[in-house]
């Protein structure tokens, strides 16, 4: 997307008032109405066309703008359809079945969500993916959660929570290399000084998730028992299945491509998957990696939780991804983007309030655009001088980018990460928000910093005024 080329320049007042009408009109259709996404955001694109027009803007514009935003989405959709075959794949080798089995065996204490999220920062961390241990451990968790009558909606929470959190703090991790280099911090000063809102952030969600986690039944022993008897029979579970997980954790470590990632380990599941079904043909296999893996066993609950994957499964969330993309063009192209960015600029007086609107505005920037790396992008850029003038260092911007931008975008239902994971976990955004608490509570705890002044530095001369930069 080309940030810098619009056609309009309108007063912050009206983009402000256009950005509510937009976002209240699809926040109402998708919330309120429970609309598919996609017919909403088409609404929303209705609006902003329709608006270019009374603003004379030609359509041939106005279709630039939308195929602009959809190409900056390119990379993130061949990525989703790599996803795809992967958890396919992982299902037919047995790895995602092989997690079930151990995800069953650990609903025999009394802390299961307090340990899917544990368990799904550890691995988020290991890889620097959340989406990737979304996809794979979170499904597991999630399947089992079904399976055994406890809340898969709060399991869900749980996973987004702990693959969040991994993301968040990984050095692996693209949004962390990210927010580091736009506020031009040292990468693993930034991850330090995130520690002060994330800890808190992290021990609070532990603490709520132990209080929310369910007790130990018999009729939940009883289904432990039907589940793996069930994975057993259908020769799933092995040790060696957790081999591509390996081989992907490896290669995400060494900072491999992740295209290349995902297919190293999509290659080496189909290898296993011949060992353990006895062979495939060359059809079935590749309608296994388009159409997902399909289970057979009999038992309502264990089919539904193995079968799913394929490049197929990926079609509804690639599709919203790139209508909400061709929204954000247009927002970019009207002026309405650049508009706001220089409202929050002009209201900046004191540092508390500096935090506070970078924070707001990466909030914002999900919301509007549903776009993760925007929402680092476009405040990092805005007020990275205005950090510099206040005293404050480049770490300090960096970690309000990432506990108000990484970690809201799997909070909106229409973003790049709220429509996969709703697609891949089986539950939608509006359900698992409440009980995504790691998300819900590290912007708060940075605007609370920003206001009490506390990890900010009190032995500089930090400016309690801030003037905003002169426009060019």
């Amino acid at each position: 997307m080309v940030h810098n080329q619009k056609v309009l320049e309108i007063k912050p007042i009206e983009a402000a008032f256009i950005t509510a009408l937009l976002m209240g009109m699809v926040g109402y259709l998708i919330i309120g109405m429970k609309v598919v996404p996609h017919i909403a955001i088409i609404a929303g694109i209705s609006l902003l066309l329709g608006y270019g027009a009374v603003k004379k803007v030609s359509f041939r514009d106005l279709e630039v703008a939308m195929a602009d935003g959809a190409k900056s989405g390119i990379a993130a959709v061949m990525i989703f359809f790599f996803i795809g075959i992967l958890i396919s794949s992982w299902m037919a080798s047995g790895t995602i079945p092989t997690f079930i089995y151990l995800a069953v065996e650990l609903v025999s204490g009394k802390f299961y969500y307090a340990i899917v999220f544990v368990v799904t920062a550890i691995i988020g961390l290991s890889i620097g993916s959340s989406l990737t241990t979304a996809a794979t451990l979170g499904v597991a968790f999630v399947g089992a959660s079904s399976a055994l009558g406890i809340s898969p909606v709060i399991t869900a929470g749980a996973v987004v929570s702990g693959a969040f959190f991994g993301d968040k703090m990984s050095p692996l991790s693209d949004t962390t290399n990210l927010a580091s280099s736009v506020a031009g911090a040292d990468l693993f000063d930034h991850i330090k000084n995130m520690a002060w809102t994330t800890i808190p952030a992290f021990i609070l969600s532990f603490i709520i998730y132990l209080f929310l986690s369910p007790g130990e039944t018999d009729q939940r022993i009883n289904q432990m028992g039907v589940i793996k008897e069930a994975l057993n029979d259908l020769n799933l579970v092995h040790w060696y299945s957790v081999v591509p997980f390996i081989i992907l954790s490896v290669l995400a470590a060494k900072k491999v491509s992740a295209i290349a990632t995902l297919a190293a380990s999509t290659l080496s599941a189909l290898l296993i998957s011949f060992f353990i079904n006895g062979g495939v043909d060359g059809k079935g296999m590749f309608d296994l990696l388009y159409s997902g893996y399909v289970s057979e066993s009999g038992i309502k609950e264990v089919d539904s939780m193995l079968s799913r994957g394929g490049m197929e499964s990926m079609m509804f969330s690639i599709s919203v991804i790139l209508l909400a993309l061709s929204m954000g063009g247009l927002l970019f192209r009207l002026g309405i983007i650049p508009a706001l960015i220089s409202l929050l600029q002009g209201l900046l007086t004191r540092v508390p309030l500096l935090i506070s609107s970078t924070a707001g505005m990466a909030i914002a920037v999900n919301f509007i655009l549903g776009e993760q790396y925007l929402s680092i992008l476009l405040p990092g850029n805005a007020f990275k001088e205005h950090f510099k003038k206040a005293g404050l260092e480049p770490k300090h911007l960096s970690r309000v980018l990432e506990d108000a931008g990484t970690v809201v975008n799997p909070l909106v239902p229409w973003s790049v990460c709220g429509v996969f994971l709703s697609s891949v976990l089986g539950v939608s955004v509006t359900e698992y928000f409440p009980f995504a608490l790691f998300c819900l509570f590290s912007p708060l705890i940075t605007i609370f910093y920003g206001f009490t002044g506390i990890t900010l530095p009190k032995n500089k001369q930090v400016a309690r005024s801030i003037h905003p930069i002169s426009k060019e």
